[in-house]
């Protein structure tokens, strides 16, 4: 098979099979907004369409692509591990390569972290984390945040915070609690009766990119250990470098009793994921020779998935970008507090490293708010796509909305990007928001007739 003339030859017809074989409504919602380009090619931080246009990808597949994408170290080492014939997934055997990344990843969390199980996905391992959670403490109840989003199989579901996804699939899993997150008050009276077997959360929330005060987690440490509860960290988005440190745990200095990883840990070549725990939980679950399997999966030690872990460590690391995360987020953020000051719509910008929220409300002025009120009453989600959709027309920058029913824009570019990327997107945004600024105008009416056309079609 020559699989490069293959895509070659029906990329045109990207979107029909998609229509017709995947998922119809998501092509419905890439066409509505002016979204359904034809990427070819990609490399780092930029994308290019089937026209040649090239885009600055400040998305980065939600934070899989930290060190950016079709990244040449982990493609060759790939290949390498191809090429050497090794045996892979012998089940019946363990693997040096797997044994190579444990030691990777136990070298780069707290001491205490030193036991470590594969996995394909984020929502895979948050559901493994709670099954180590329930099984080694013996109790079943499990606290997590309003707003969180640990992923869409059941299990994760049930501690996802929000309503958009929980819809249909009630019953969830029983003995679920929410709590506010950054709310230590709310936490204690959920862990206070002693029977909680984990407390779930992501240290920054993805949806929305809402960060925590500096005492929370700390706090939320205090108070797991004293009422017997196993602490889940879901960094699925916020690890490896995302936030300006390896884990966003480190900025708190905290560690958790079980680490959720995967997103970025591959450079987004092949799936991936692992949950890190303390070795005391581990064996409590696999206690015996006989529950060995007590939990497992087909192809999380997969040769190329681990080869591709050890040397997306090693861009990591050897390219400095935790570092470079840290100082482009600051650069970012003080750019876009610089436009807030600007424009009455920008209320708030959060974040840390290159995962940043910029948050809109409602305008002081009359005739804004006239604007303001008409889209939010036509449709809640409508607002934001006056941000995105130029971005991506006019200056060929691809951002989304930080989730439902929030006026956030939420960007997750590559950690390898520079100075010049950050001043094309701030000069962008700037452009964007003076048009936004004008009521009436051309970028009210075009969220406008896109929240008729939605309407319409829905």
């Amino acid at each position: 098979m020559d699989i490069a003339s293959l895509i070659q030859s029906r990329l045109s017809e990207t979107y029909e099979l998609h229509r017709r074989y995947v998922n119809p409504q998501f092509v419905r919602v890439l066409e509505v907004i002016g979204f359904n380009r034809n990427y070819c090619r990609a490399r780092g931080a930029t994308l290019i369409d089937e026209k040649g246009r090239e885009v600055l990808d400040f998305l980065a597949g939600f934070g899989v692509f930290n060190i950016g994408r079709n990244h040449p170290v982990v493609a060759q080492v790939i290949q390498d591990m191809l090429h050497c014939s090794a045996p892979n997934l012998v089940q019946m055997d363990v693997g040096v390569v797997s044994g190579l990344l444990a030691e990777a990843l136990a070298r780069i969390t707290p001491t205490e972290l030193n036991a470590v199980f594969f996995t394909n996905s984020g929502a895979e391992g948050v559901e493994g984390a709670l099954k180590f959670a329930r099984q080694a403490t013996g109790r079943h109840k499990v606290v997590y945040c309003n707003r969180a989003f640990h992923g869409l199989t059941l299990g994760a579901l049930s501690v996802n915070g929000n309503e958009e996804f929980r819809s249909r699939n009630e019953p969830l899993l029983p003995g679920c609690i929410p709590v506010p997150f950054n709310d230590l008050n709310a936490l204690e009276a959920a862990l206070s009766a002693g029977d909680a077997a984990a407390f779930i959360a992501e240290p920054i929330q993805g949806k929305g990119v809402f960060v925590p005060d500096d005492d929370y987690f700390p706090g939320v440490r205090r108070l797991c250990d004293r009422y017997g509860t196993l602490f889940i960290a879901d960094e699925v988005q916020t690890g490896f470098g995302r936030t300006g440190r390896m884990f966003a745990l480190n900025h708190w200095d905290v560690t958790p009793d079980i680490l959720v990883v995967s997103k970025a840990l591959s450079g987004g070549y092949i799936p991936l994921g692992a949950i890190i725990t303390k070795r005391a939980i581990h064996s409590r679950v696999f206690d015996c020779m006989d529950r060995c399997f007590a939990h497992s999966n087909t192809f999380g030690q997969n040769n190329l998935a681990m080869a591709a872990g050890l040397a997306t460590l090693d861009v990591i690391e050897q390219e400095n970008l935790i570092d470079r995360s840290a100082r482009l987020g600051n650069y970012l953020m003080k750019g876009l507090n610089d436009m807030a000051a600007r424009y009455e719509l920008l209320h708030q910008v959060r974040g840390k490293g290159l995962m940043i929220g910029i948050q809109f409300g409602p305008p002081r002025s009359l005739s804004l708010k006239t604007g303001w009120k008409l889209l939010h009453k036509m449709n809640e989600e409508l607002f934001c796509q006056m941000i995105t959709i130029p971005l991506l027309e006019r200056h060929h920058i691809l951002t989304q909305v930080a989730g439902h029913g929030l006026d956030t824009v939420k960007i997750l570019p590559p950690l390898i990007i520079d100075t010049a990327d950050a001043d094309r997107f701030l000069n962008a945004m700037d452009d964007v928001l003076k048009d936004a600024h004008k009521f009436p105008g051309s970028a009210w009416t075009t969220v406008k007739n896109l929240g008729l056309r939605t309407a319409k079609t829905a």
